[in-house]
């Protein structure tokens, strides 16, 4: 794990206020300690053993893995709030690689820290089971949405889930998106991703400004 050259530091109050925390996790993050990354570290290899939790204070992660073949699908980009590593909780080796995508701050918890916060916050054990919980739902979906779902069905599906309603009714991605991104998120090619949204834009059913999504209606339920 290549880390800046910048110690560690204990996350303050008023950084923690900032972030979308239940209280039990602001209590956790505040018993860790905060390591500042640079974009392209690798914070979890797939396959590794690890018993190292990480909450997300700022910049944001890919969690992603890759096959035999080099192909890489991702599971999801998190940002600050997002809570990763806590599939390692049950001893087993990683299941998924996460990497940094911009300069990262993270409170970097161990697995002694987490037993000793469940002990003095037993209703946190549920939070994080809720969090477990809803990832595995996630990664039924998208399984079952890789199967019997067609590239532009897929698409459809992220674009909506990533994008916010905005006050003129129209529907934006806050974040970039590389044409490459959104094709390792789906499973497909980055032409077929290009293609498509070439064609939606055509449509008038989105616009793309600087890697930046913008869904002006909604979209067709086939194309």
């Amino acid at each position: 794990m290549a880390l800046d050259n910048a110690p560690p530091f204990s996350p303050n109050d008023t950084l923690l206020e900032t972030l979308p925390l239940s209280p039990a996790l602001k209590a956790l993050a505040r018993r860790a300690v905060l390591r500042r990354y640079r974009k392209g570290v690798v914070l979890i290899q797939e396959g590794e053993s690890g018993d190292t939790l990480y909450i997300l204070v700022s910049g944001r992660v890919k969690v992603y893995s890759i096959g035999t073949n080099d192909r890489e699908i991702t599971f999801g980009l998190y940002g600050p709030g997002e809570l990763i590593g806590e599939m390692s909780l049950d001893g087993g080796p990683r299941s998924a690689s996460v990497i940094t995508v911009e300069p990262t701050m993270a409170a970097v918890v161990n697995r002694q820290m987490l037993l000793e916060h469940i002990g003095e916050y037993p209703e946190f054990a549920l939070e994080l089971l809720a969090k477990v919980i809803a990832r595995a739902r996630a990664a039924t979906r998208d399984a079952r949405n890789m199967a019997l779902v067609d590239s532009y069905g897929r698409l459809s599906v992220l674009l909506q889930e990533l994008s916010l309603e905005q006050a003129d009714g129209t529907r934006r991605i806050a974040t970039r998106l590389t044409h490459s991104e959104i094709a390792s998120r789906i499973g497909c090619s980055r032409e077929m991703v290009s293609r498509l949204l070439k064609d939606l834009e055509r449509g008038g059913y989105i616009d793309q400004t600087d890697q930046r999504l913008t869904l002006l209606k909604p979209l067709p339920a086939r194309w």
